[in-house]
């Protein structure tokens, strides 16, 4: 609303000594769920129902579909994001007219074995306008961030000149942080001594998400991670979900999708702290909850 027209209204709803409170009211984000065998399918109809890919991705522009390629781990360990919901999503972009989409992360194993074998470099091989990187140290950026905890770090320069970033990560258990998810894939735009963010992780991913916004998260359920995340290796700490979650609120992605875990919200001390900082909601009760 402009504010000669909320000046307006205000100075009518003055009149009965009051202002309606829609002007106040904020519409909850909306979470959509999907499930089934069919990952292409579900990664469509969860899109669509967060309000579909034309809400965030216009013709022209350059994207960054961020996954979780970060270990040395085939797609059934649950380690990394499942290649077909990956390529689901840079197909819906190309769909809607993106000029370019990029996929990269900069994982802690050897990077030329995990794009291999997250298969996520085999599936989008040949797409055109479509790039899998490998990132390369001379493009890392030292960027002024002004955060809490982090006032300048090495951001990729390709994440800060994307148009628009889908954040896909992988819902799985993590040793330090209990569990790893939309808040905590984001690192995966960063370089430098990344083992600093242990100091204080919860301020170091805020001050990323704040500096660094992405227009959607949609976390791969289809499998999780159990236990000895984030790298895992064991099948028998595999759990079959089949399911996907997107949401424009990445506190809110993270919030439902650990209710997969059996925990609650308020027990993952990142999305506690994002929610303090007004990254996001972390009350469910003020979600709205859809299934596609």
């Amino acid at each position: 609303m402009k504010r000669r027209d909320f000046l307006k209204l205000a100075a009518i709803s003055a009149l009965f000594k009051t202002v309606p409170a829609s002007l106040y009211a904020k519409e909850p984000p909306v979470l959509a769920t999907a499930e089934g065998k069919d990952y292409a399918s579900i990664t469509k109809n969860v899109i669509a129902a967060a309000g579909g890919i034309q809400a965030f991705v216009k013709k022209g522009d350059t994207v960054l579909v961020k996954p979780n390629m970060g270990w040395d781990r085939r797609p059934e360990f649950a380690a990394t994001t499942h290649p077909l919901i990956i390529k689901t999503i840079v197909e819906e972009c190309l769909r809607v007219g993106a000029k370019k989409v990029k996929v990269f992360d900069n994982p802690c194993n050897d990077m030329r074995r995990c794009y291999e074998n997250s298969g996520i470099q085999a599936v989008l091989k040949g797409m055109k306008d479509v790039e899998v990187k490998f990132m390369e140290n001379e493009r890392y950026k030292m960027t002024k961030i002004n955060g809490a905890f982090l006032k300048e770090w090495e951001i990729y320069d390709e994440t800060l000149s994307a148009n628009v970033i889908i954040n896909a990560p992988i819902a799985k258990h993590h040793g330090l942080t209990r569990l790893t998810l939309g808040l905590k894939n984001m690192m995966g735009i960063t370089g430098g001594n990344r083992g600093y963010f242990h100091r204080n992780m919860e301020d170091a991913l805020c001050d990323i998400h704040s500096f660094v916004k992405c227009q959607l998260t949609l976390i791969d359920a289809t499998r999780i991670l159990t236990d000895h995340g984030p790298q895992g290796g064991s099948l028998k700490d595999v759990k079959v979900l089949n399911k996907v979650i997107a949401c424009t609120d990445v506190v809110a992605a993270d919030a439902y999708a650990t209710t997969l875990f059996g925990l609650k919200p308020e027990e993952i001390s990142t999305t506690v702290a994002a929610h303090k900082r007004g990254l996001g909601e972390i009350n469910l009760s003020k979600v709205k909850v859809v299934k596609a």
